[in-house]
């Protein structure tokens, strides 16, 4: 077995290292800082998605619409967790999963993504951050089997 070479590595001289802790100290403790807007910008977010659902109940759920829909999801996806909520993070990537494909992503049924969008509304509105709440629980469970269902 002839191992590959590592081409990348000589032209830059082996300068790539591992991630220096005092810039990931930096980083962190400037995340900490911020984090005392993190529930406006969550509400910032939720406006958004809000936006965009009643873009869909005005326009229909066309390609535009529905892309506009799935990348405030996908957002929420990325950001829940960063913010401090990551039940949002998990009921998103549901959200997100259900209407992933272009393809695909106008035989979602409405009902599963408002219910996606109710259920991430009702987390931030209730403060329940973490999917170890017992509601929490039920409620992401019932979600993701929707979709799988769905899926199948």
């Amino acid at each position: 077995m002839i191992p590959p070479s590592n081409n990348l590595k000589l032209k830059l001289g082996g300068r790539l290292g591992g991630i220096d802790p005092a810039a990931l100290a930096k980083a962190e403790a400037a995340l900490k800082g911020l984090s005392s807007n993190f529930d406006q910008w969550m509400q910032d977010e939720l406006t958004k998605l809000d936006a965009a659902r009643e873009k869909v109940r005005a326009e229909g759920y066309n390609a535009e619409t529905a892309e506009t829909l799935y990348f405030r999801a996908h957002d929420l996806k990325g950001l829940g967790s960063t913010y401090g909520y990551p039940l949002v993070t998990r009921i998103a990537a549901s959200l997100c999963r259900l209407t992933d494909d272009p393809v695909t992503r106008l035989k979602a049924p409405l009902f599963l993504v408002d219910a996606h969008i109710d259920a991430i509304k009702a987390a931030v509105r209730g403060n329940v951050r973490d999917d170890d709440h017992p509601t929490a629980k039920v409620l992401l469970g019932e979600l993701e089997k929707q979709v799988k269902e769905y899926e199948a």
